[in-house]
């Protein structure tokens, strides 16, 4: 077996075996395969696609590349249920769903990332509070999960190396938009992870990485696909990104508004979101009979308190302050805090989600390379979503910017990013498909 040999097969539109995969991911991490090599691998898989699988295996062999995390020996028992998000902007979901679940009795021990470009990290907003930290050790994150039942922590260099390497030559190949590609590359990590059951929120719109419904519910399937081949159970639920999500974009503003949605008092289409993911989690892991009791589960804890009660406990033992999550005005405010004025009356028919997010990204609240250090203070936070009216001078949104000329800056960029026509508007759905098996 040698490299050539299992491009010129693919090269040609051949099926790739299990073996032939477990070989080329094992010489992709320890360096015996060059990076000309990998290249040419990745450029004919995106050109002749994979079966399902031809995937699966590719998954399974990246997702052993590493440290692979084994969680049933804290729990017994257990159905370890994870919940990946495709990413987006003011997608603060994770921070809302985990302790909903967790105090719906699903232990929820899940590793997440930090923000690159216009889609926020999971990490980096949390690191909103003060005090709290995502590097945990194996024995911390064991610990804290039987505890607790709620642990986010960032992902370690040893979950699936082989993905690191695969995706950073992906983004210099032109070989990013492959399918199979961004299925393994996402799917190996929750398996790496130790996930037994999994629910997929593939983002969808202008604000999303997949933007088409066509492009969403392909990743969607191929990613179910992936997880039956693989013996896991997988739900995928496609979610409208067109607008942001919520009315928060920026980190301390998300915080405060997963808070508020942990009260019941959350925006209404993040609320909405948050319920359905939370209730798909409880269902997939057998906690209930079907999504009405799901539901019921998850609105009785937040109404008695149980999750806001999680979310504190889970926040402290972190070493984050607790005050905090109890008076969450008190965390990062940004000293300048400008309303962006409606142009002309009408109702809105389109915010740029994609606009939106990069104006928070230079604002300082995200970044455009690792190195960039984040402001938790700075973003925006929405007034009037798609289907509002809006007349002359009505604030659409309000910047929260560190200076003064930064947000002079943004105010012009926000404004053109809302479009606003005579014509009345309907509000956009938040939910556009649900998957559960793969066509």
């Amino acid at each position: 077996m040698n490299p050539v040999d299992i491009i010129t097969k693919k090269r040609d539109g051949g099926e790739l075996t299990r073996a032939e995969l477990d070989y080329f991911v094992r010489g992709v991490v320890e360096g015996a395969i060059p990076d000309y090599q990998i290249a040419a691998w990745l450029m004919a898989v995106y050109f002749r696609g994979m079966t399902d699988q031809e995937t699966t295996d590719l998954t399974l062999a990246m997702a052993a590349s590493g440290e692979q995390l084994d969680l049933h020996d804290v729990l017994p028992g257990a159905v370890i249920v994870d919940k990946h998000s495709s990413g987006g902007v003011g997608d603060k979901t994770t921070l809302a769903v985990g302790p909903i679940a967790a105090a719906c009795g699903l232990p929820v021990g899940k590793m997440s990332g930090r923000g690159l470009s216009f889609s926020g990290g999971t990490i980096d907003k949390l690191e909103s509070i003060h005090g709290w930290r995502g590097e945990l050790s194996e024995a911390h994150f064991r610990r804290q999960l039987q505890e607790i039942g709620l642990v986010i922590a960032a992902q370690t260099a040893n979950l699936a190396p082989a993905d690191k390497i695969l995706y950073a030559l992906r983004d210099v190949t032109g070989t990013v938009p492959s399918l199979p590609l961004i299925a393994a590359s996402i799917m190996s990590k929750k398996l790496a992870a130790g996930a037994d059951a999994i629910v997929l929120d593939v983002k969808c719109g202008r604000g999303a990485f997949m933007e088409t419904l066509d492009d969403a519910r392909a990743l969607a399937r191929q990613m179910v696909a992936i997880g039956r081949l693989a013996g896991r159970k997988v739900t995928a639920l496609i979610t409208q990104m067109e607008q942001p999500l919520g009315l928060a974009v920026g980190n301390a503003l998300e915080v405060q508004e997963a808070i508020a949605t942990l009260h019941g008092r959350g925006p209404a289409d993040f609320q909405e979101l948050v319920e359905t993911v939370a209730g798909e989690m409880l269902l997939i892991a057998g906690g209930a009979d079907d999504l009405a009791a799901a539901r019921t589960q998850v609105s009785e804890v937040i109404a008695d308190g149980r999750a806001f009660a999680k979310f504190r406990d889970f926040v402290a033992a972190q070493g984050g302050d607790p005050t905090l999550v109890e008076h969450p005005e008190r965390l990062p405010t940004a000293p300048i805090q400008r309303p962006v004025p409606a142009p002309r009356d009408g109702y809105i028919h389109a915010i740029d989600a994609r606009e939106v997010g990069l104006t928070v990204v230079d604002l300082g609240g995200g970044r455009l390379k690792k190195s960039d250090v984040i402001d938790p203070a700075v973003g925006v936070m929405l007034a009037r979503k798609v289907g509002a009216a809006a007349k002359v001078g009505d604030a659409l949104c309000t910047v929260h910017a560190a200076s003064e000329a930064a947000a002079t800056q943004a105010v012009a960029r926000l404004q053109a990013a809302y479009t606003i026509d005579p014509a009345p508007a309907h509000p956009l759905p938040i939910l556009l498909d649900r998957i559960v098996e793969a066509a």
